[in-house]
């Protein structure tokens, strides 16, 4: 069942592929992977007392809305600092904070994250069944795939750019998915967070980050 529905999604993807403008400026060659893996973390936590504020001393934020950066796939990190540099990813407070930080700033920035500890589950997933089968099942129906197909089974990340979900902040993420939505973020490879995102009700959103904020 998941190979079919993969399939299926990969066949709207190309088909929209060609119509979707760049989503970032960022190419994972082999030299680029390399660059971030050999990040300094000792630098990235110095350069982090800027970021406590909004995400927390050890990157998990205390305001809803902020989401928390500990143990976020370093790649992930390093992505979206870039895509808010370039203005790939719009946002008056971030875009201000990276207009100083340099590729190995945000290097060093990405990799401290990455070492800490994933933020503590919060709530229950025992009443949230609607969430648990979209992870686990997805909806062939509506050509989604399992959430965990790409984020892991854990919501642990995948890959270069596809980032941890665990313990995130629940209203983040729904904010996050509400940006996709309605096209305001636009930073994702082929679009298909909003392609994804559309297919889901508010109710189903809501749940969905419920169910990895505790997680």
């Amino acid at each position: 069942m998941n190979k079919m529905v993969v399939a299926a999604l990969s066949g709207l993807l190309v088909s929209t592929a060609a119509q979707a403008e760049p989503a970032s400026k960022v190419a994972w060659t082999p030299e680029q992977l390399n660059f971030v893996k050999k990040g300094n973390a000792a630098k990235g936590k110095e350069l982090s007392a800027t970021c406590t504020g909004c995400h927390g001393e050890q990157g998990v934020s205390q305001v809803p809305n902020y989401p928390s950066l500990a143990g976020q796939l370093a790649t992930y990190t390093y992505k979206q600092l870039q895509d808010y540099k370039t203005g790939h990813r719009k946002h008056e407070l971030m875009g201000s904070m990276v207009t100083g930080l340099s590729n190995q700033d945000m290097a060093d920035l990405a990799v401290w994250f990455s070492t800490l500890p994933t933020p503590k589950p919060q709530g229950s997933r025992q009443s949230l069944a609607k969430a648990e089968f979209l992870v686990k099942k997805g909806d062939g129906k509506r050509t989604l795939p399992p959430c965990a197909v790409c984020h892991g089974a854990e919501g642990k990340g995948e890959k270069m750019d596809i980032p941890a979900l665990a313990g995130q902040q629940a209203d983040y993420f729904v904010q996050t998915l509400e940006a996709y939505q309605k096209d305001e973020r636009r930073n994702d490879i082929f679009g298909r967070m909003r392609i994804l995102s559309k297919q889901l009700t508010a109710e189903e959103i809501k749940e969905l980050a419920q169910y990895y904020q505790a997680k």
